[in-house]
């Protein structure tokens, strides 16, 4: 099995949300154990696991070091960027991922690439008290979606010193919890950090999926559709978002850093 490390949402080695990428032969099964046991080996944020289905279209599997996750962004813009730059697709034709939650698509525009996914808004949730003990934060709101807590902090300041208490917040989230903020910085539209401690990513360096909440979230806010944000973490990466009605669109680069053959 062909199998990669690519830095994705940069265009730099080091920065960005390293994945794994796995390209299975088209008739290969692997159990989903397996692909388990492969993310946990390759111990990134997310291992992607494709196989071909016809021309342009690959089934795609996500899994962290510990779960099956049902959408991930950072790893879905990295294995098209394999699938591109290994000539596996042509650069103009554009990707189908099908994946448990519906197809998704890839597309080179600007020098970027670009994924069509689901929007995915939060809407005001209950006010959780622990959880915004666990993040160390007072906030007056909170909003969810399916997978996550959406939190706003007031400075990106106060985003970039949150110490989560990691354990106290797997216990009152779904899949995660994003803090955001208004950038300080000329040129970028919002900022945000996303932690994951119930699936064992305590924070990920740049999270794709987040800003299908993100998008709609900044648009009510910044009467707004096309936004430029950057993860905050240690690694950074800068996300470009376009709404499109109930499509969000999520813009950014990739670089390999590694690549070689699976025995296991």
């Amino acid at each position: 099995m062909r199998i990669y490390t690519i830095d994705a949402f940069t265009n730099e080695v080091f920065y960005g949300n390293p994945a794994g990428v796995c390209l299975l032969e088209e008739t290969e099964q692997k159990s989903e154990a397996w692909m388990q046991q492969t993310a946990a080996e390759m111990n990134l944020s997310e291992t992607a696991f494709l196989v071909k289905k016809g021309d342009g279209e690959y089934g795609i599997r996500w899994f962290t070091p510990s779960a099956e996750v049902d959408l991930c962004g950072h790893a879905t813009l990295a294995s098209a960027h394999v699938l591109w730059e290994e000539k596996e697709v042509a650069e103009t034709q554009r990707i189908t991922f099908q994946s448990a939650g519906g197809p998704l698509a890839a597309f080179l525009k600007e020098g970027s690439i670009w994924l069509d996914f689901p929007s995915e808004p939060p809407e005001p949730a209950p006010l959780n008290e622990e959880l915004l003990e666990a993040l160390g934060v007072e906030t007056p709101a909170v909003e969810q979606n399916r997978m996550d807590v959406v939190v706003e902090v007031d400075s990106e300041e106060a985003l970039r010193n949150i110490v989560p208490d990691m354990e106290a917040l797997a216990e009152h989230t779904t899949r995660g919890c994003i803090v955001t903020s208004l950038s300080e910085e000329e040129g970028i539209d919002f900022v945000s950090r996303c932690f994951f401690p119930a699936i064992g990513v305590d924070e990920d360096p740049v999270t794709g999926s987040a800003h299908c909440a993100l998008g709609p979230y900044w648009a009510k806010r910044m009467a707004k559709q096309r936004f430029t944000a950057k993860q905050a973490s240690k690694r950074e990466g800068i996300v470009e978002v376009e709404m499109h009605r109930s499509r969000c669109h999520i813009g950014g680069r990739a670089v390999t850093v590694m690549k070689g053959e699976w025995l296991a």
